[in-house]
């Protein structure tokens, strides 16, 4: 059985995981949900103005209200640079998806992998998920160094629906990783 307790502060030695707030909009918008680079190979387009990025944030505050919900804001020196969360939890199976986006401005700087490690640790010792699993698209090499770099396994090589990109279907790396008991 789960113990949900909904996204808590999470702290590592560079950074802060934490819920989004209002505030955080110009950052977001700035720093990842404009920029095409960073959604090139997201679910989502990227944000056309900074009225979609509120509208997202406002949505992921009402979303806090729901303890089975986990979305951080990853925050370096103060400043709103990446997201992370871990989706669809299934308290049946005792997983959940976990997916993260970062501004470009801190790619390869081992930023991901120490939010990532975090977040897996508070996962399976906090919430008590047994196995959690992601994907990326193959022409996305980097974030499967990251899935390997977190003890993540592959599993296989399918194809994925873009959510948010209906017309768009894409060749997705898998990985998954378990509790260790």
């Amino acid at each position: 059985m789960l113990n949900h307790v909904g996204t808590q502060i999470l702290k590592t030695k560079r950074l802060v995981l934490r819920r989004f707030a209002l505030g955080d909009a110009e950052a977001m918008f700035e720093n990842w949900a404009s920029d095409s680079e960073v959604t090139k190979f997201l679910t989502w387009e990227p944000h056309r103005d900074i009225s979609v990025t509120m509208s997202v944030i406002s949505d992921w505050i009402c979303e806090y209200q729901n303890k089975n919900g986990y979305n951080w804001g990853i925050e370096f020196c103060g400043e709103i640079i990446g997201s992370i969360s871990l989706l669809n939890p299934n308290d049946e199976l005792l997983e959940a998806e976990a997916r993260y986006c970062i501004s470009k401005a801190y790619w390869r700087r081992g930023i991901v992998t120490e939010v990532y490690k975090k977040v897996l640790d508070f996962a399976f010792n906090n919430v008590g998920f047994k196995r959690i699993y992601t994907k990326h698209n193959i022409d996305n090499p980097n974030s499967g160094k990251v899935m390997k770099k977190c003890g993540m396994n592959y599993i296989e090589t399918k194809n994925c629906p873009l959510a948010l990109k209906p017309d768009k279907i894409v060749m997705c790396d898998c990985y998954e990783i378990y509790k260790k008991e």
